[in-house]
């Protein structure tokens, strides 16, 4: 019978996440033709796309105006970017792997700087580790005359080595961090002191009990990397010039290219994933959290409650040294972007031609960091730094506003999720959910905001900067909002676990008070620690995007016989950063090192807002935060051996004592 279950239930999640990928192709020429918010029109043509999709005369590909076989002729790009993405993967995996080996065997005072090195290095965007390793080959190559490998394609060429390596950059530090902890852990629990008494090596607990046991764990975890990855994948086949599936699916922008693209990269994922998911866990298993229906406990939750709980945590958590400097430096980056366009009459301080004091010309845009401009200009003529301090309310406050309403939204649907859905529907959620991982998010950021984000030359935009600002806000929480739900409310399901919160439940307790008594108090750190996560993950789109001139409020395109590169009305940083591959290659670092340095700074920051909530939730758990102890100045002071006096001993049986 469960072999009979198992297809069935495999066929019938690949076909949701077919609905799912033909409702995201279609997307971009619904919103030109019908308009944003047209839902009626965006319903109608998805249904006649869908019977368009169906029949296989319509898969062909226009190459240089000349119709082709659609999936014969997207197979070799899309076999090119398999083996780009496979080599990172292998790469990535097996250094994290054998740093990991080297790890656990070293002793603790090392391990911790390599772990904040870790940090450090997860802020670096994955596309400056591209410019960085294009421009280490051209200076081993101008330097020595070597040239280590192809790092652009021409033409025809096919570059495999330079892609893969940037490529395993970012999974390899995730891999190496997700593999740490959760051997760390595992050398915590009581079986391996078992092992230990008994005389094993650390080298045999290691290979044949610990490697072992968190090698389920591993795997799943390496389904969110691999989300990632393929993000990323759409960002280094750019950067590189290669042409690989992601090419394609933007040159040529009709629905059903889009459709079969998205589908081959979604399915042999898709199958591993599920395939091995579905054979050790049919599904089956009764809900040990259920609870009785209270129908009215939504009506009874207020908005406020919610509030003044994170109100208090918020207070209580600023008496931590980084939590309080990871938000002290966001806010005040946020702060002084407000005042600082009071204070001077031109925001932005603009510079065509810098002469000296007897009229000559000695320098023209970009300009160099220099007296006027501390910063430098970028290719306009405008001052960077000043650009930084505009840009920053509008970059900081839409990745915490589209970082909140993905908790927020999470939370609210979460606790649906718990409490009113049977353990089978979950499970559905839960698959259907996991067909998400394996869509490039920035490239469907991609494909569903150009219609709207990129102006046209002739008409301008279609809808004012408000309304882009708030349509991308959205989409943006929209297409991560399904997996915080099933997130949070797996975090309420292990809670619900608890001991106390079964007892509670025992006792008569409903919904409402099993939630904000009992639940919410222990999650509230956990969707401070998921916030900070999806802050950087907005930033790190946002530099996605930028990379494709997709600027955050709408793109500006001039008009003209020769008009001027597609900028940002908003000043935002990702409009730095389109110029990034130009400014680097040619010398003038200044334009996109700044904004850089500005995203790492922002990152870095909420990293220890994000360290410093859970050093507070270790503390209240008994974990020792700090296992170096500290040093009192103070002399301390030599206590006398107290030596026992016959007085002191006294008999129960009063008795006295004889010598």
């Amino acid at each position: 019978m469960r072999v009979l279950k198992f297809p069935m239930k495999m066929i019938f999640y690949y076909f949701l996440g077919l609905m799912g990928i033909l409702a995201v192709s279609i997307a971009p020429q619904a919103f030109s033709e019908r308009g944003v918010y047209n839902f009626i029109g965006y319903f109608e043509e998805f249904i006649k796309f869908i019977f368009y999709f169906i029949e296989p005369e319509n898969w062909i590909y226009y190459y240089k105006n000349q119709p082709v076989e659609l999936l014969e002729f997207l197979w070799t790009p899309y076999l090119y970017s398999l083996k780009i993405l496979g080599g990172a993967l292998a790469i990535g995996l097996g250094l994290a792997l054998i740093l990991n080996l080297i790890t656990v065997f070293l002793p603790r005072w090392l391990t911790e700087p390599i772990k904040k090195l870790l940090n450090l290095l997860e802020t670096v965007p994955d596309l400056m580790f591209a410019f960085l390793l294009q421009l280490f080959i051209v200076f081993i190559f101008k330097k020595f005359g070597v040239e280590l490998m192809l790092f652009t394609a021409y033409g025809e060429e096919t570059v495999y080595l330079a892609p893969m390596i940037t490529l395993a950059v970012i999974p390899m530090i995730s891999f190496f961090r997700i593999l740490l902890l959760i051997t760390e852990e595992e050398f915590m629990k009581p079986h391996i002191e078992f092992a230990q008494s008994k005389g094993l090596s650390k080298w045999k607990i290691f290979r044949s009990h610990v490697m072992k046991n968190v090698s389920p764990s591993f795997f799943y975890h390496g389904k969110i990397i691999i989300w990632g990855m393929l993000s990323s994948l759409f960002i280094i086949e750019t950067i590189f010039n290669t042409r690989g599936i992601t090419y394609f699916i933007t040159d040529d922008f009709r629905p059903i290219v889009i459709a079969v693209s998205l589908l081959l990269i979604f399915t042999p994922f898709f199958v591993i994933y599920q395939g091995v998911y579905l054979w050790v866990n049919d599904g089956s298993g009764e809900d040990l959290t259920k609870y009785k229906k209270d129908r009215n406990h939504f009506r009874e939750w207020r908005i406020w409650v919610w509030a003044a709980t994170l109100r208090k945590l918020w207070w209580q958590h600023m008496h931590n040294p980084k939590f309080a400097a990871g938000f002290s430096m966001i806010f005040i980056m946020i702060a002084y972007s407000f005042i600082f366009p009071l204070f001077k009459e031109k925001p932005i301080n603009f510079i065509n031609y810098m002469k000296n004091d007897e009229g000559r010309i000695i320098s023209a845009p970009p300009h160099p960091p220099s007296k006027e401009m501390i910063l430098g200009s970028d290719f306009f003529g405008y001052s960077i730094m000043d650009q930084m301090i505009v840009g920053a309310k509008y970059t900081l406050l839409f990745a915490l506003i589209v970082a909140f309403l993905r908790v927020v939204g999470g939370f609210y649907l979460g606790v649906v999720y718990h409490f009113h859905l049977k353990e089978y529907r979950k499970n559905w959620l839960d698959r259907m959910v996991d067909s998400i991982h394996f869509l490039p998010l920035s490239l469907i950021a991609y494909l569903l905001l150009r219609p709207v984000l990129w102006g046209s030359p002739a008409q301008g935009f279609q809808n004012s900067i408000f309304e882009r600002l708030i349509f991308e806000a959205i989409l943006l929480t929209i297409l991560v909002l399904p997996l915080t739900t099933v997130l949070i409310g797996n975090e309420l399901k292990l809670i619900g676990k608890k001991d106390f919160v079964l007892s509670a439940k025992l006792l008569g307790g409903s919904n409402k008070h099993l939630l904000w008594t009992h639940l919410f108090p222990h999650l509230a750190p956990r969707l401070f620690i998921i916030f900070g996560h999806q802050f950087i993950q907005t930033l790190l789109i946002l530099v996605h995007l930028g990379l494709f001139h997709l600027f955050l409020g709408g793109t500006i395109i001039t008009r003209g016989d020769m008009p001027d590169p597609p900028k940002t009305g908003t000043f935002e940083w990702s409009g730095l950063i389109s110029s990034a591959r130009y400014s680097l290659m040619t010398g003038k670092y200044w334009v996109v090192l700044a904004p850089l340095f500005a995203f790492m700074i922002a990152i870095i920051a909420m990293q220890l807002i994000v360290q410093g909530v859970k050093e507070i939730q270790q503390k209240k758990v008994g974990v020792l935060v700090n296992n170096t102890p500290i040093k009192s100045k103070k002399k301390r002071v030599k206590r006398k051996e107290y030596q026992p006096v016959m007085e002191d001993f006294k008999l129960t049986n009063h008795q006295t004592f004889k010598g």
